[in-house]
């Protein structure tokens, strides 16, 4: 199968994480639902790369749960800061190097503090942008852990 080779892949393997690469038609706003759909595989288990900012403008990568939202009032809280916004598609790409629908949390152009809720560590796969829209990786969450050392928390609702 022929797969882009993004900088997310070439950090994989050059941590030597395996990982099976999964290619589906991208729709716009489609979202996690239209990716676990055309998959085959639960939304819950399909986890979103989202980048934020903080009051002090300081970019943050939250992984959630392709089912779920993240409360910003409690991540705000958890990390001592006054608030907490998704960061503009303009930002986002900035920071990570990746287009607006096709962030990943790996092989980003700037090294990025990285949360991930607590829920999807006890997950058996997990599928997570790969750089690029249409395509996702299917991971071991120890793969996130190994490579990212992300802070578990609970923020989702």
């Amino acid at each position: 199968m022929h797969y882009p080779i993004t900088p997310a892949v070439r950090f994989l393997r050059e941590k030597a994480v395996e990982f099976a690469p999964h290619l589906y038609d991208y729709v716009e706003k489609g979202g996690t639902r239209e990716s676990a759909r055309q998959l085959g595989v639960d939304e819950h288990a399909v986890i979103k790369t989202l980048v934020f900012e903080t009051n002090e403008k300081k970019p943050l990568i939250v992984l959630m749960h392709g089912d779920r939202e993240v409360s910003t009032k409690t991540l705000a809280r958890l990390l001592g800061v006054k608030s907490v916004e998704p960061a503009t598609a303009e930002s986002a790409s900035k920071w990570t190097g990746y287009q607006f629908g096709g962030t990943s949390p790996f092989g980003t152009r700037t090294a990025l503090p990285v949360y991930v809720e607590k829920t999807i560590l006890s997950l058996e796969k997990i599928y997570i942008n790969g750089g690029k829209r249409g395509f996702l990786i299917e991971i071991d969450p120890d793969g996130l852990m190994k490579t990212l050392n992300p802070n578990s928390i609970n923020v989702s609702f």
